[in-house]
């Protein structure tokens, strides 16, 4: 035998040191317990993580394909806009409580869908009137490296069909400042409402500087003022409260963003979109 492994376990006073090694031994057997449940546990977590996520991206599948047909809101039957409310609150189940991300919010948002009266005017105006286009709506925040609040601009592409690009002939914007007012809840003040980015058809232009003949400065000027036209007018009185609104923002991730305009004005689907020029 090991004679210094001996002395540890009788000492010279001739009683069994044993309870010297039990606290050993009892924190060896923990350790290695430890270290087969902790793989078992991450597996576990990383599964569970995946199925969640799973189940969220096949939810949110759903509410894209039910709101699919509905030319961004205008064409909706009751039983469409009942399907599209289920699938909106089964999204909206999974971002409940959890305060806005600045960083995730900044940047551009595409419309798919909406039910506001606001906005599904222009729509019913687009469809009735033949000199009307409605195209591409967005919503840009700016907000990146603000805590409670940023800037918001409504954008919408707009045309009159022969005067103007197809889809893209002008800009309406609408600008407002935005803070937070809750977890989820932003408080909107507008500032101005401005039209801008006139793009005149190629029809226009030949009726304004006819390519087959030298073009002379006048009809140059024109064609550079239109260009280069922007209007705007100012929606905020500096005597009195601006004109605002409280907007709650329901769902937010990566690629999507969900909205409820409070007090009844409809609900909003965005996708992530590329940013504007």
């Amino acid at each position: 035998m090991d004679l210094a492994f001996a002395s540890s376990l009788y000492p010279s006073n001739g009683k069994r040191a044993v309870s010297e090694v039990k606290p050993f031994s009892s924190t060896l057997r923990r350790k290695l317990s430890y270290q087969k449940i902790s793989p078992c546990l991450a597996t576990v977590a990383a599964q569970t993580s995946q199925a969640y996520d799973f189940v969220l991206e096949n939810r949110k599948h759903d509410l894209l394909g039910a709101i699919q047909d509905t030319q961004r809101g205008l064409a909706t039957t009751a039983d469409q806009r009942s399907s599209i409310e289920e699938a909106l609150v089964s999204v909206e189940g999974y971002n409940m409580g959890s305060p806005i991300d600045m960083v995730k919010l900044d940047g551009t948002w595409r419309l798919q869908y909406t039910s506001a009266p606001d906005v599904l005017v222009l729509f019913e105006a687009a469809a009735r009137l033949p000199f009307f286009q409605v195209g591409q709506i967005f919503q840009k925040f700016e907000c990146r490296d603000q805590s409670n609040g940023g800037i918001v601009r409504n954008v919408v592409r707009w045309s009159i069909p022969t005067l103007l690009e197809e889809q893209e002939g002008a800009t309406l914007l609408v600008s407002a400042k935005f803070t937070t007012v809750s977890l989820r809840n932003i408080y909107l003040q507008f500032e101005e409402i401005t039209v801008q980015n006139i793009n005149i058809s190629e029809e226009l232009q030949a009726l304004i500087a006819p390519a087959i003949l030298p073009r002379s400065f006048l009809s140059l000027q024109i064609l550079q003022f239109i260009r280069a036209f922007r209007a705007q007018i100012p929606v905020r009185d500096p005597g009195r409260q601006s004109v605002g609104g409280l907007y709650y923002l329901s769902y937010l991730d990566d690629n999507m963003l969900l909205g409820r305009a409070v007090g009844g004005g409809g609900v909003f689907v965005f996708t992530k979109a590329q940013p504007l020029e």
